[in-house]
């Protein structure tokens, strides 16, 4: 594993939260079964794998649970008293914000749940809801790095991020945080998010998290969007397909940008702009899903982008799609995305489905689900974030 540092002097010390931690883990132990080796992991529920010296935990996401604080406890007491000959290894990956927390005084857990379930319906995006995370936390934003001195930290990363920063992956417990209090204030504001008091107390009055130039930020990546997506373009050329990469950090509503996708497609379709079919028009990133105060149905960012692609098409032929969640799970459901196809909106009149109402009640997963268009892979064990895919293969009959 090129990745990989130099081996230590002394022991290795593995600490690790997201969606890849247990997998990566492993890996880990397989490739330096020659080193003292010992540490602690935290995963989604579902997401883990056997584990040999280092433990796996499994705690709940996207709101935290009692196994979150847990965690985040074991990491900052496995890091104690090593020496400068000793090695801390962190392995970080999306979803480590919910899956490793610890409240900073005086906020409890119960306060920490409920700004996730707000920041969760603020439509702030992810980059946006860790700032936040990084200062009302006693191990984000660099912190557990402080608590590893005086040994040597590498941190290894899976990149659910657009953009790939890495300080803002997991809410970067082992790198220094370029955003602050104030910073994290803004945010607030601007999103209106209903803090719990004590919450507002440590936006106020905490101290700052570490800066750039108080940590040695040795970061390596593993994976990245980009990856998932220059894969799935040498698919689509193996296919006879012309592949277009719109990019992969596209952000925004999830719904907005099925309108901005369906009208590249229907350009390709009609104009052979931005290129001619048969194509296949990829992107990643993450989307947000803006619920407000208002009920909401069930659905995650990848099925709310399709439903929108599909209104926006209407019944366009010879236009398919795929959108999911690399992780395999989109939102807090039991699938990863979804497909549709030119007959969509067709067949969901025919089952008594209107796609405006259900898209005006962010309940796309209901609306796929009774379509049986779902897809469902189970957990993948990485997370790359979301996958998009929209075939424009003018000329052949449709499918679906």
């Amino acid at each position: 594993m090129s990745a990989l540092p130099a081996k230590p002097k002394g022991r290795c010390i593995v600490v690790g939260a997201g969606k890849a931690s247990a997998a990566m883990a492993a890996g880990l132990d397989a490739a330096w079964s020659d080193v003292d080796l010992s540490g602690v992991v935290v995963t989604r529920h579902g997401h883990s794998v056997p584990g040999r010296r280092i433990e796996v935990l499994e705690a709940s996401h996207p709101v935290p649970d009692e196994t979150s604080q847990a965690a985040a406890l074991r990491m900052l007491r496995a890091v104690e008293d090593l020496s400068a000959d000793d090695l801390v290894i962190a392995l970080m990956s999306g979803g480590g914000s919910a899956l490793m927390t610890l409240p900073a005084s005086p906020m409890t857990l119960a306060d920490k749940q409920a700004v996730n379930r707000a920041l969760l319906a603020s439509g702030a995006t992810i980059a946006e809801m860790n700032v936040v995370r990084k200062h009302l936390s006693a191990i984000k934003g660099g912190q557990l790095a402080l608590a590893a001195r005086p040994a040597r930290l590498t941190t290894l990363v899976i990149s659910d991020i657009p953009g790939d920063d890495p300080a803002a992956i997991a809410s970067g417990p082992t790198l220094p945080d370029p955003s602050t209090k104030a910073d994290a204030q803004e945010i607030v504001r601007r999103h209106a998010i209903d803090l719990p008091e004590a919450a507002r107390l440590v936006l106020e009055q905490a101290a700052e998290t570490p800066k750039p130039g108080e940590i040695d930020a040795d970061v390596r990546l593993l994976a990245a969007p980009s990856h998932a997506l220059d894969a799935a373009a040498r698919t689509a050329r193996d296919e006879g397909l012309l592949p277009v990469i719109l990019g992969d950090a596209i952000e925004g509503e999830a719904r907005e940008l099925g309108t901005v996708i369906a009208g590249i497609a229907h350009s390709v379709a009609k104009h052979a702009q931005p290129c001619p079919a048969p194509a296949v028009l990829l992107s990643g990133g993450e989307t947000t899903v803006t619920i407000g105060r208002v009920p909401a149905g069930r659905g995650g960012r990848n099925t709310e982008f399709l439903l929108g692609l599909a209104v926006a098409l209407t019944g366009a032929p010879d236009i398919w799609a795929i959108a999911g969640d690399s992780d395999g799970i989109d939102g807090t459901e039991d699938a990863a995305g979804a497909l549709i196809g030119p007959h969509t909106l067709e067949r969901a009149a025919a089952n008594g489905l209107d796609a405006r109402a259900f898209l005006a009640a962010h309940d796309s997963y209901t609306f796929f689900d009774r379509l049986g268009d779902l897809v469902r892979t189970g957990p993948t064990l990485t997370n790359v974030n979301d996958i998009r895919a929209v075939l424009i293969a003018a000329g052949n009959p449709g499918t679906r």
